[in-house]
């Protein structure tokens, strides 16, 4: 432990309940079915009954006219569906018509008395799927009265011309396609920037070059089909269905539950094939790091620092000791072995920091240590020993992305970026840093200071800016993978979540004890879903990131638990390092009898759990 002093309207005319509508996409045979999806007019072959339901072929015979009574008294004898009820049977008949089964469509819109979409949206439909781009036009006009925003005619007629133009380039018609663009397309004063782009189209040789410049799919299902989802935004669901909708609510449903589940902590699958609908999205806690897996002992002295390799195939771990241990980490048991100590360090070690290709480490000492250690880990040797002055005073490092630099830095106002071999590029004087961090960008480097804020500095034009302020010293911070938040150390205040876009406070969590000793949390698990840190009580804490209370507090630890770090290839391990001179190697549960075997197996792993 080293002490440091820093929704949308319904219309009544469009929706559910059939009154003489017709219902329907076309058959094979081209003719009506009783779904509300057609693709021509009626042609006779299906006839809408005054109750709503389709009966087939109308023969005129007093048998037909008795089951027509019949079925009129049934359905009246019915209760009203309500509005839910409309629309879950919508949703159902619309997926089962995008799996072909427009048979039990038609008789599920004939029984329930619905229908699927309005029969102007479903002729508008037939129309862009065929080609037909004047018919669909004039369908437009009859669309135009059930929707809430008439300006949006234009918008969707630009998008089918748009598609018809392309369709005549690809065909080679190009004295028809200069038609449509000059002639249609240019006088609807809409999207000039994008008319500009499509007359660059008629420049191209060939239709693999149209489709390639135009990033379109060209003529065909594929492309109209997109078309029509484009078109579907503008009308109301009571029109017209927006697309795959029941697919669309049960991928929401899925996400919603795993965003609820404190424990989820494997890859992102938004495939529905991938979980079971039949259950709850369950993770257990045995699945979690938080059981004891190995207790690494060889260092002698307080661990101060612990840190996984990028790549997670290695662990450094740092001591009072005056050592470094690289470990090995096995990829089928996950146990670590030593692999080789890096030793000389007179003052302790009390910062690492690997090189984002994994080939160096850079060792600091604490704040007495004036010097750098730059090691080559495959092959155990020191390439740099850095020190500018025996007054420096070097606690962090950090490398820039394209490994050939660093930056380093103390709390008596050094500030250096340097090359692999310890020679000064660049120093910012008078900048007493107490933690460092470079962005993906390659140019800015977060330092956070004894002035209890974090700042960003540009060392090629020389420019600083105040990103983060505390109201307490800063002991440590970290920076999520795509660099937009920052996890800080605030000393007497415990762990605080910073947006360093927004430059705004996120979240605090609560439970861990942080006085003024330098501790470091990390972020860990898929996507970064979740947050750990040691603390003064000698426990680890976790939580998960949008989650202010811990979901988990793992003992074990003897004294202090100064650094945390969470595996980034293998999500399910974590290590941790103490003062009571150990590292622990943090895991799932390491066996499960049958039954919760059995019902872990029935819950999660057929939920991507």
């Amino acid at each position: 432990m080293q002490s440091n002093g820093a929704g949308q309207g319904q219309e009544s005319s469009e929706l559910p309940c059939l009154n003489s509508a017709q219902n329907g996409e076309s058959s094979s045979a081209g003719g009506t079915h009783s779904n509300g999806l057609l693709s021509s007019a009626d042609n006779g072959n299906g006839v809408g009954t005054s109750n709503g339901s389709s009966v087939g072929p109308c023969s005129g015979t007093s048998a037909t006219s008795t089951a027509s009574s019949s079925e009129v008294g049934s359905l009246k004898k019915k209760k009203r569906l309500s509005q839910a009820e409309e629309d879950v049977i919508r949703l159902i008949g619309q997926h089962l018509h995008g799996l072909g089964l427009n048979q039990t469509v038609d008789l599920l819109m004939q029984e329930s008395g619905c229908r699927l979409e309005h029969p102007s949206a479903s002729k508008f439909r037939s129309h862009v799927m065929e080609g037909e781009w004047d018919k669909a036009e004039n369908d437009l006009n009859e669309l135009r009265a059930l929707m809430h925003s008439p300006n949006a005619i234009v918008r969707m007629k630009f998008l089918l011309l748009q598609q018809k133009y392309l369709e005549y380039l690809e065909d080679g018609k190009v004295l028809e396609a200069l038609q449509v663009l000059r002639g249609e397309l240019t006088p609807l004063k809409y999207n000039t920037d994008r008319i500009h782009v499509l007359s660059g189209y008629l420049m191209c040789s060939h239709a693999e070059d149209l489709r390639a410049k135009a990033e379109w799919e060209g003529k065909g299902t594929a492309s109209r089909s997109r078309l029509l989802d484009k078109l579907q935004t503008y009308l109301p669901p009571s029109v017209m269905l927006p697309p795959r909708r029941l697919h669309t609510l049960l991928r929401q449903a899925v996400e919603l539950q795993r965003d609820r589940c404190l424990y989820h902590n494997t890859k992102l699958d938004n495939n529905l094939d991938s979980v079971s609908l039949l259950l709850d999205h369950v993770c257990s806690r045995k699945q979690f790091p938080c059981y004891t897996q190995q207790i690494l002992t060889e260092h002698c002295n307080e661990v101060w620092f612990c840190k996984f390799s990028n790549d997670g195939t290695k662990l450094a771990t740092g001591s009072k000791d005056t050592t470094v241990i690289i470990w090995q980490v096995d990829p089928e048991s996950h146990q670590l072995k030593l692999l080789r100590t890096l030793e000389g360090h007179a003052y302790g070690v009390s910062y690492l920091a690997w090189s984002p290709d994994d080939t160096y480490l850079i060792a600091c000492g604490p704040d007495d240590c004036s010097e750098l250690w730059l090691w080559n880990v495959q092959t155990g040797e020191l390439r740099t020993k850095m020190s500018q002055s025996h007054e420096d005073s070097l606690t962090s490092v950090a490398w820039n992305p394209d490994g050939k630099r660093f930056v380093t830095g103390g709390q008596r106002g050094q500030f250096y970026q340097c090359d692999l071999d310890g020679n000064l590029l660049d120093s910012w004087e008078g900048v007493r840093v107490q933690c460092l961090w470079c962005l993906g960008d390659g140019k800015t480097v977060l330092a956070s200071d004894t002035h209890q804020r974090i700042r960003g500095y540009n060392f090629e034009d020389l420019t600083d800016r105040n990103i983060v302020q505390e109201d307490h010293p800063i002991m440590s911070f970290t920076v999520s993978k795509n660099g937009r938040l920052a996890l800080l150390n605030v000393a007497t205040q415990g762990v605080h979540l910073w947006d360093l876009q927004d430059r705004v406070l996120v979240r605090k969590y609560q439970g861990v004890t942080q006085g003024f000793y330098t501790i470091h949390s990390c972020f860990g698990g898929h996507n970064e879903d979740f947050i750990a840190s040691g603390s003064e009580d000698h426990k680890v804490y976790i939580w998960h990131r949008r989650g202010e209370l811990p979901i988990a507090e793992l003992t074990g630890h003897t004294r202090t638990v100064n650094c945390v770090s969470w595996n980034p290839a293998i999500p399910g391990l974590m290590a941790s390092a103490s003062d009571d001179g150990t590292v622990r190697i943090w895991g799932p549960a390491p066996f499960l009898d049958s039954q919760e075997a059995d019902g872990l197996n029935e819950n999660s792993s057929n939920m991507d759990s």
